[in-house]
């Protein structure tokens, strides 16, 4: 057997957690079993599972590339576990990790691209310079998209691993609808907008709430769904409470159910500031939504007729017009065309399995 360490900031149910996910539940465990180093030191949502599917996880400081003593974390780790493979999804800042496997001779070393930017904070630069390191100490890069690789490995070759989803899951079904409605005290008369995504300003959900003060006050049986946990949800919520739209405002915070929750929305908002290939965006026209994102999201991602496209410096109005549009928009089965596409699960582990058999040789 073959044990993979993937390495992660923590397991949560963000876009490339159940990115890992989707593939660890599909891979042949017989042959391929999944290990993660995780940067934090609480349990996340998904670690009570991958110990029941045979994975370990092991914790690591916060990742800090001036600290000596994460470096020294990274050695004691190394020293005592064997991989062959080390799989790390940290974007800019894979090229730590990477740098000690190299240095206890792990033969295959991969950095995993999920973005085509990141936050212009103070922690920015730093990124930038990390990620002209990760070449020298990767093996295999990939990426969840052209746009997310060509920007994090400056021209170097990579492999595109779509952020495939177990299609089947997220089929419309109106029986579904209407039990989560009921759940979350919905009207049928209700027009839902929602959203899936981490609270953090990558996401843009000050835009979404400027978009629906403005859409609730044209039509007062409008609602929003927000799904996701993050540092900025204090912000947002105040930013709903001062426009007075409280009752209007679902958080649900992490959800197990995604699949369930999509079916209740008539409409999926994603106007996020960058993109590296979102899984929710997939997630959501597997359900036969109506999606309306970004022009900085990567096109990429439509895959279905029931994408459309906004700039972000477009009037609101123009963006609220178009949700309006929305209403009352009939759901499809878009099953076929997730699966053709390239973004369903079952297709795409057997590629994954057979890159990691032949990157040992075996």
């Amino acid at each position: 057997m073959i044990r993979i360490l993937h390495v992660v900031t923590y397991m949560g149910r963000g876009g490339l957690e159940n990115m890992i996910m989707n593939y660890y539940r599909k891979i042949d465990r017989s042959k391929i079993q999944f290990d993660f180093l995780v940067h934090r030191d609480f349990q996340a949502d998904f670690d009570s599972e991958i110990i029941n599917l045979g994975g370990n996880i092991y914790h690591m400081p916060v990742l800090n590339p001036f600290s000596k003593s994460y470096f020294a974390a990274l050695e004691e780790f190394f020293s005592t576990h064997h991989y062959d493979i080390v799989h790390s999804h940290l974007d800019c800042m894979s090229a730590y990790p990477l740098k000690i496997a190299k240095k206890y001779n792990v033969p295959v070393r991969i950095a995993h691209s999920h973005n085509k930017n990141q936050d212009k904070d103070l922690k920015y630069p730093i990124k930038i310079w990390s990620k002209k390191k990760i070449s020298k100490y990767a093996t295999h890069l990939f990426a969840c998209g052209q746009e997310a690789g060509k920007w994090m490995f400056d021209g170097a070759k990579f492999k595109i691993l779509n952020n495939a989803i177990d299609a089947e899951k997220y089929k419309y079904n109106n029986e579904i609808r209407n039990e989560v409605r009921k759940e979350l005290t919905l009207s049928e008369s209700d027009f839902i907008v929602g959203h899936v995504g981490r609270f953090n300003p990558q996401k843009n959900h000050e835009f979404i709430i400027e978009i629906f003060n403005l859409l609730s006050k044209k039509n007062s049986h409008t609602k929003l769904i927000l799904v996701g946990t993050g540092d900025g949800e204090e912000t947002i919520k105040s930013k709903v409470k001062q426009y007075g739209l409280d009752e209007k405002v679902l958080f649900l915070g992490n959800r197990c159910d995604v699949n369930r929750v999509l079916q209740a929305m008539d409409v999926f908002l994603f106007p996020s500031i960058y993109e590296g290939l979102p899984l929710s965006i997939v997630e959501a026209q597997a359900s036969g939504l109506p999606c309306v994102i970004s022009d900085n999201v990567p096109i990429e991602c439509k895959v279905t007729d029931l994408v459309e496209v906004m700039k972000l410096n477009d009037d609101l109005e123009k963006w609220v017009q178009l949700l309006i549009s929305k209403e009352n928009q009939p759901r499809t089965n878009t099953l076929k065309d997730i699966q053709t596409s390239g973004f369903d699960v079952t297709e795409n582990v057997a590629q994954l399995e057979s890159f990691y058999i032949n990157a040992l040789g075996k």
